[in-house]
């Protein structure tokens, strides 16, 4: 099988090590990809924007699977390009069609399923310039922290918790009037802030069936302590200690099931993966967003832990013969560490040379923001590494990673020391 994975980052990175090591495959192709892809694939110079291109490509090198990496694509409907066009019909694409990838794609779509669906969330209302004042009245009856939410996609940063209330009404305006996200930001959603610990949950859908995969918990500010400015993600855990059987029962009941039944019956495809960012509020889970593909970094952490072949899940989700598939998962834990540039997540530069040892005997290394140059890898992103290791319990490989991390280096490169810091005690008293 002929597999092109769509894509640049550490998410890519660990979709392709993990397909590179099926029999099933043939050829390996990624689109983009890094500095680190090509150790695993054929990296090609691809927009994942035009469609076109890429069917093109498609016919023209025989491809049988497309894997969708990030959101974009799949919610300006790459899935349904494919199907619109004969010659590509016949293609297995790993994502949703756009009205199922809506769930990430508008924020106000997601809580108004949600709320069809008794799935449990934040109460929330949504807002646009023609109700405007009614979100600044709305705001007013709200206990602080203000959770503001940009309806669209803004590439992760599009979710504003003020504890003002002045503050979160100058946000308002700027988010809707002064357009702060764009287009994202047209329509913003103002929700209830929960109080708890959050998680996420994968779960891959054929559309009839699904698989649910072990929970992690990422990390998205960059100062320890969970300080400073949002960022795609500075590090992940997996499995989550808190999530014990009796919780996670609750998810697949109150959540995941009721949202896959909740697609069946409105008519929705869905062959992809949700992703489930949760958080446990007083032992009850809720719903905080819906992604419709593999997060970043969790996916790091989370597929070098599935034992089975990948490549053979996905044949089956395109194929809607997920329901024959057994998932193994290894007992071990692990631990992703992200580096990154200098800056990141506001200002930084690219094309510093990345040294030391990247691959060890205790971690996997997948590159995020890299690329070759004349043979040398540099740094060309915000998120540059996403170190990798196993371990008896998360401490451990926790340990591993930091010893990895403490081994490369990059002109101003920056790491968050204390991943995994609010779990900690309570791994120990398990």
């Amino acid at each position: 099988m002929k597999v092109l994975i769509l894509g640049s980052g550490g998410r890519e990175h660990v979709i392709a090590w993990k397909v590179a090591q099926s029999p099933l495959l043939t050829e390996l192709f990624i689109a983009p990809g890094n500095g680190g892809t090509e150790e695993v694939a054929t990296n090609v110079s691809l927009d994942i924007s035009d469609f076109g291109s890429i069917g093109k490509w498609v016919i023209d090198h025989d491809i049988t699977m497309v894997v969708v990496g990030p959101e974009n694509p799949l919610v300006a409907g790459i899935h349904d390009y494919f199907l619109g066009h004969e010659q590509l019909q016949g293609v297995h694409v790993i994502g949703p069609q756009k009205a199922g990838a809506m769930l990430e794609g508008s924020k106000e779509f997601a809580k108004d399923f949600m709320m069809r669906h008794g799935i449990p969330t934040a109460k929330y209302r949504s807002f646009s310039k023609a109700n405007l004042e009614e979100g600044e009245a709305f705001l007013q009856t709200m206990d602080p922290p203000y959770v503001l939410k940009a309806d669209g996609l803004a590439a992760g940063k599009g979710v504003v918790i003020l504890n003002d209330l002045r503050s979160a009404i100058d946000e308002l305006h700027a988010m809707i009037q002064d357009s702060k996200f764009g287009n994202a930001s047209t329509t913003v959603v103002i929700e209830e802030f929960l109080d708890g610990i959050e998680l996420s949950v994968f779960a891959l859908s054929d559309g009839n069936s699904f698989i649910t995969l072990p929970t992690a918990k990422d990390y998205k500010r960059i100062g320890e302590g969970d300080t400073g400015l949002n960022t795609g993600g500075m590090g992940a855990v997996s499995p989550v200690p808190f999530a014990d059987a009796d919780f996670m029962a609750k998810v697949q009941e109150q959540v995941v099931r009721p949202t896959f039944e909740g697609l069946k019956e409105e008519g929705i495809p869905f062959q992809g993966v949700v992703f489930f960012g949760l958080i446990k509020v007083s032992g009850e889970p809720k719903v905080i967003e819906y992604n419709v593909r593999f997060g970043d970094p969790e996916a790091e952490a989370v597929i070098p832990r599935i034992k089975s072949d990948l490549l053979e899940i996905f044949i089956a989700m395109g194929e809607q013969t997920l329901h024959t598939i057994n998932v193994e998962i290894e007992k071990a834990s692990t631990a992703t560490v992200i580096m990154v540039a200098g800056g990141y997540p506001e200002t930084y530069e690219k094309g510093s040379p990345i040294t030391g040892e990247l691959e060890t005997a205790d971690s996997l290394t997948f590159h995020a923001g890299t690329k070759k140059i004349e043979g040398v890898l540099v740094t060309n992103g915000g998120r540059v590494l996403a170190v990798t290791s196993f371990g008896d319990t998360m401490q451990q490989a926790l340990e591993k990673s930091y010893q990895t991390v403490e081994g490369i280096s990059f002109e101003k490169s920056n790491y968050r020391k204390d991943i995994g810091f609010d779990l900690k005690a309570l791994t120990a008293s398990d």
